[in-house]
């Protein structure tokens, strides 16, 4: 669980989009008098957690604070209420109802296309909502159905309308480039594709896509590219399905009028939208037909559309860039440099954007600390060391004796601490003062003369001399034997000449001391010996018993 602000705290992920997560959230405490909600300790909320590149843009993070009170205060009940903002450090959030239910597009895809009549009554409800906004001054510029919520209702589904909060930041120079557009590609309107200026009009193309799909279940244009899909709303015309009854496609076909002025307004579609819907009902009576027949009266464009911060347009934009005439004079390059008039202020006061900050009294070089008129200013010192770190890493010759990598480690005596320099106080440099702790910015004045070129930077510092090792003891020379020559496998064969003298003395033995030599002489076999042996034996052993016995007188 993760706390956001000191009023709620995040306990689960709802969802996930191209501006951040939305969670589902816990009210800690009753909000303060700065939001429009409230609200009560343990009521369950909905909380929208802005992407970090988003909650870390400056202008993005202005507009936010500065549009606070448009986003309280757009209320309708198919709009998902905005009830605080939360801007904390790097985290920017939304905080808003909870609405419990899947989206549109999540509907779409697990119950299919809605009816003629269905997709007619949802798509006036969120007209309603847009009609709502554009009164206000804004304009939604993503309607797709993922940001519209169902809340079921008994029977009946009720389409919020969401992302409002979203919308007002994707106007922010930070988020927009000139070859960019806030939208999805799918539902993006052809002069939000070519950067002209827009309007309240672009929401009601939105509105004409989402009810194509509604009651077809895709998209009226589609490619393999973002740049394929962006070309045909450019150009290409949709197609009316068999579906589609001829009331409902009148409806649609003007929605999607390449020209934002041939469009109707929020309040005309939903109005327009609801006859249909009457009109194409089974139950429907002559009078109701043939008002949905005649709908296209219906449909009348917005005579004062509201327009888009900071995009282009007659109404509400910044003025061009003025263009010199041909042959206006001749260049002079020694000419004086034109100088723009001093802003609004008191007489004789100086441009505020040309003067630096004061110096903080308590920092070095600042009243009081012995600095100077032409000591530079603790600003320009940060602007210095911020663009030091934003150089590219000098590439120098390195000394193979210096490389870490080329000799061996070598033992180094304790470095002693080093004394500093007695008579004259330490100072913090300035760049540490504010928040620079690692980097010393060169400071530089106008004045005085350049200081010399650094030193070569080195990736090790010059080895030292190690210290004295204690000396040991001469060893004896090795005795060496009286022949120096080695050959290889002489042991082996010393080993065997040893055992063939073995073999051959125990032989000559066993010859000269062994009967062998009467046996090969009496041409007998060993069986044939050992059983004359067991002869003699037995008849030498009988003659003993015989000999024992006494003679008889």
């Amino acid at each position: 669980m993760r706390p956001v602000g000191s009023k709620y705290l995040l306990e689960e992920p709802l969802g996930r989009g191209a501006t951040g997560t939305v969670w589902r959230a816990r009210q800690r405490e009753t909000a303060g008098a700065e939001a429009a909600v409230p609200g009560h300790p343990g009521e369950t909320v909905a909380i929208k957690v802005l992407k970090e590149e988003l909650a870390s843009d400056a202008d993005i993070v202005m507009r936010f604070l500065r549009e606070r009170s448009v986003l309280l205060r757009l209320t309708h009940p198919n709009i998902v209420r905005v009830r605080d903002l939360v801007v904390e450090g790097d985290l920017l959030a939304l905080v808003m109802d909870l609405v419990e239910g899947p989206d549109l597009h999540r509907y779409l895809r697990e119950n299919g296309p809605f009816t003629p009549v269905g997709a007619a009554l949802v798509t006036a409800q969120i007209a309603d909502a847009l009609a709502a906004s554009h009164a206000d001054g804004v304009v939604h510029r993503d309607l797709k159905p993922a940001n519209v919520l169902l809340r079921q209702q008994g029977d009946q589904l009720h389409p919020m309308l969401t992302d409002f909060g979203i919308a007002r930041l994707a106007d922010s120079p930070g988020l927009t480039r000139t070859s960019e557009f806030v939208g999805t590609p799918a539902y993006v309107a052809p002069e939000g594709a070519e950067g002209r200026p827009q309007t309240s009009a672009v929401d009601i193309y939105g509105a004409g896509i989402l009810l194509y799909e509604l009651v077809t279940g895709r998209p009226p244009f589609g490619g393999e590219s973002a740049l394929e899909v962006l070309h045909q709303h450019l150009s290409a015309e949709p197609r009316r399905p068999s579906t589609v009854p001829e009331p409902l496609w009148t409806v649609i076909e003007r929605c999607l009028r390449k020209s934002p002025e041939e469009r109707p307004s929020a309040e005309n579609l939903a109005r327009g939208l609801r006859v249909v819907a009457e009109g194409i009902g089974v139950h429907a009576n002559a009078a109701q037909i043939a008002a949905a027949e005649g709908v296209g009266a219906l449909l009348a464009p917005d005579p004062a559309p509201a327009p888009v911060p900071g995009t282009p347009g007659p109404v509400g934009a910044a003025d061009p860039t003025q263009v010199l005439p041909n042959n206006a004079g001749a260049y002079d390059p020694n000419a004086a440099t034109s100088v723009l008039p001093h802003t609004a202020g008191p007489a004789g006061a100086a441009d505020p954007t040309a003067v630096m900050p004061s110096m903080p009294p308590n920092q070095p070089g600042g009243p009081g600390q012995g600095g100077g008129p032409d000591d530079p200013h603790p600003w320009q010192n940060q602007l210095r060391a911020a663009r030091d770190r934003n150089e590219q890493t000098q590439i120098q010759y390195l000394d193979p004796s210096e490389d870490p990598l080329r000799r061996r480690p070598q033992r180094q005596a304790a470095r002693q601490p080093q004394q500093p320099p007695q008579g004259r106080p330490q100072q913090p440099p300035p760049g540490q003062a504010y928040g620079y702790p690692q980097q010393q910015p060169q400071q530089y004045a106008p004045q005085r003369q350049a200081p010399p070129p650094p030193p070569p930077q080195r990736y090790a510092p010059p080895p030292q001399e190690p210290a004295p090792r204690p000396q040991r003891e001469p060893r004896q020379p090795r005795q060496r034997s009286a022949n120096p020559m080695r050959i290889p496998g002489l042991g082996c064969l010393k080993g065997c000449l040893f055992t063939i003298v073995i073999l051959f003395v125990a032989g000559w033995l066993v010859w000269e001391f062994s009967p062998l030599q009467q046996w090969i002489g009496t041409t007998k076999g060993y069986w044939d010996q050992l059983t004359t042996w067991y002869g003699d034996i037995t008849g030498w052993i009988k003659d003993l018993g015989g000999n024992s016995e006494p003679k008889a007188r």
